[in-house]
Parts: structure tokens; C-alpha cells; sequence
């Protein structure tokens, strides 16, 4: 057997790269990327960084827990909880209220989780229309464009277009008014409410649940259905048992990053409310920026619950993502 061993110096030169490719090499391919990892390190991960810092500190920068504990408000907390325990005693209703921040929370909640329900399902549907309705293509290309468009127009702008709409003297209130004779407002509307909001909301969730669900009804195979037709199965048995079982992850993942989108949302909440719907960011905002409830450690603490509602929101949109390309492939 040939000896091969790089102790003999013939061969050890034969096999060793020529002494230009070991010259150092300035790494130019990580010069087309860096600012965004500029941007995300100087934008998100030091602000980040900063909030959770600051929620465990006090204001001469001593470590507290005292933040996070103000959260739950325990003086508010205590007289909610016994108002539940006399409530449950005597099946009376005792008009419990939350603490003022954990109402906040749950509002935000509310208003996240109906706007982006509403939005999935509205979007799904026109999704499942324009991809296999059977509509021209011209119809996708403009639905497409338009969602596009319209998932990205939030805060003041969106705000003054549903004020001008469906405010009190809105175009659209005056026509049902004058026209029809319906008072949307005799009824019990009001776009400052938990329902205006979550209407607002729906403007730019429809849109956004076109835009990511449409890959995915994109990716059913045309022999899956085929193959269901020719064993007999009817079209309800097709989608209830191929097509649901398929696109249900991907769903599931884009209704949840619709609720964090939501839920983070603060410029078209100030700017359509002002401060008559408490939800969690005008609170935060408030905290950080008031003159009145200025305690900017509460509002880092706030805002650590907010990223930690978010953050687990995506990491479940990335798990049932991962499941949905699993099933696509």
C-alpha cells in the first residue's frame, strides 16, 4: 500500500493549496447584510435589552421586583378577588372589576383575539375564492396588490378614513341616517368602543390574512383532489377530511400573528380613542410620556409583559408554520 503521509514533503507540496488562496480575505459578503443586523442590534435587541433592564430597576437603578409586582396591582387585586369569592358565595353579581392594568391587559386581549378571528375568517374566505373560485386572473392580481396596500395602512391615517366613515357625522352614518332612516348610533354604535376599535382593526387584518394564507391554499394539490374524486369521496368529505387537515396549521399560525399584530397596535388606538378605551399600549404610553401617571419603571414593566405575550404569540406562529410547510412539501 502507497504511503500517503504528509511527513513526505513531495507530496505534502503537491497537496497544499498555493500559498495565494491562504492570503487573508476581507469577508465582503457579510458587507450586504450589515445594516440590517446594524439596524435590528441599534432598533430592536438594545431597546429590548433596555426595557427588560429597566422593568427590575427602581428610579435610582436598584434591582426591584417591585415593577413587575405593581403589574398586578395587589391592593386593587385583593378587593377583586374577595368581590368574586362574596359574588360566588351569595350567586349574586357582585360588579367585580379588575385592577386597572390587568383590565387593560384583558381588553387588549378581547380586542386582539376578535379582530384577528374576524379578520382569518373573512380573509380565508376571499383567499379561497380568488385562488380556487375560479375568478379571472386579473381579479387575484388586483386582490393581491390591494391587500398589500391595505394590510400596511394603520395609525392616524386609518384612524381620520373611519372618523370621516362611520363617526357621528361620517359620510356613511349620514347616508343611513338620511337615506335609510337607521341611526347606527340610536343603536347602540359608537366607534369609540370596544367594537369600533375592533372594526378598525379588521381593515388591515383581512388584508394580511390574504397576504399569508394565499401560499398556503396555493400549495393544495390539484391530484389530491382527484384522487379523492376518484374513491368516491364528495366535495365536503374532500375539504372536511383533505383540505381542512392541510391548511388548519397555517391558519392557526396566521391567526395568532394577527392577534400580536393587533395587540401591539397603538397609533390607531390614540389616535381613534385618545384615552377612552383603556387597552395595554395607551396605558404603557401614559406610563412612559404622562404628566399624571409618569412612572416610567412601571411602563418598562408593562411593556415586558407585552413582549412576552408577543413573543410567545410567534413562537407558536413559527411552530405551526413548521408544521404547515411540513404537510405542503
Amino acid at each position: 500500500m502507497t504511503d500517503l503521509s504528509l511527513s513526505d514533503h513531495a507530496i505534502a507540496g503537491k497537496t497544499a493549496p498555493p500559498s495565494e488562496a491562504r492570503a487573508f480575505r476581507l469577508p465582503t459578503q457579510w458587507l450586504g447584510v450589515a445594516p440590517f443586523f446594524i439596524f435590528a442590534i441599534m432598533f430592536l435587541i438594545l431597546p429590548t435589552l433596555y426595557l427588560v433592564l429597566g422593568a427590575f430597576q427602581n428610579a435610582t437603578g436598584t434591582f426591584t421586583f417591585d415593577n413587575i409586582v405593581g403589574i398586578f396591582d395587589p391592593p386593587n387585586l385583593s378587593n377583586y378577588i374577595q368581590c368574586q369569592y362574596d359574588s360566588w358565595i351569595s350567586w349574586a353579581d357582585g360588579n367585580c372589576r379588575l385592577p386597572t392594568i390587568l383590565a387593560a391587559y384583558w381588553i387588549s386581549i378581547k380586542i386582539s383575539l376578535a379582530s384577528s378571528l374576524i379578520g382569518a375568517f373573512a380573509g380565508l374566505a376571499i383567499a379561497i375564492a380568488i385562488v380556487r373560485g375560479g375568478l379571472p386572473n386579473w381579479i387575484r392580481s388586483a386582490t393581491l396588490t390591494f391587500s398589500g396596500v391595505a394590510s400596511n395602512f394603520a395609525g392616524v391615517p386609518l384612524a381620520f378614513a373611519f372618523l370621516a366613515t362611520l363617526g357621528r357625522l361620517g359620510l356613511v352614518t349620514v347616508i343611513l341616517n338620511t337615506v335609510f332612516g337607521l341611526n347606527i348610533y340610536a343603536h347602540g354604535f359608537n366607534i369609540l368602543s370596544f367594537w369600533g376599535l375592533t372594526l378598525t382593526y379588521v381593515y388591515f387584518q383581512i388584508p394580511l390574512m390574504v397576504v399569508i394564507i394565499t401560499p398556503a391554499i396555493d400549495g393544495l394539490k390539484k391530484e389530491w383532489g382527484e384522487a379523492a374524486a376518484t374513491l368516491g369521496a364528495t366535495t365536503a368529505q374532500y375539504w372536511r377530511m383533505v383540505v381542512i387537515p392541510v391548511i388548519w396549521p397555517s391558519f392557526l399560525g396566521t391567526v395568532i400573528l394577527l392577534f400580536a399584530n393587533a395587540f401591539g397596535a397603538i397609533a390607531t388606538a390614540y389616535a381613534l380613542t385618545g384615552s377612552s378605551l383603556n387597552i395595554i399600549p395607551i396605558v404603557l404610553y401614559a406610563q412612559i410620556r404622562g404628566d399624571v401617571l409618569h412612572n416610567p419603571h412601571l411602563g418598562y414593566a408593562i411593556a415586558f409583559g407585552m413582549i412576552v405575550i408577543t413573543g410567545l404569540a410567534n413562537v407558536f406562529y413559527i411552530w405551526f408554520r413548521t408544521r404547515s410547510e411540513r404537510w405542503l412539501k
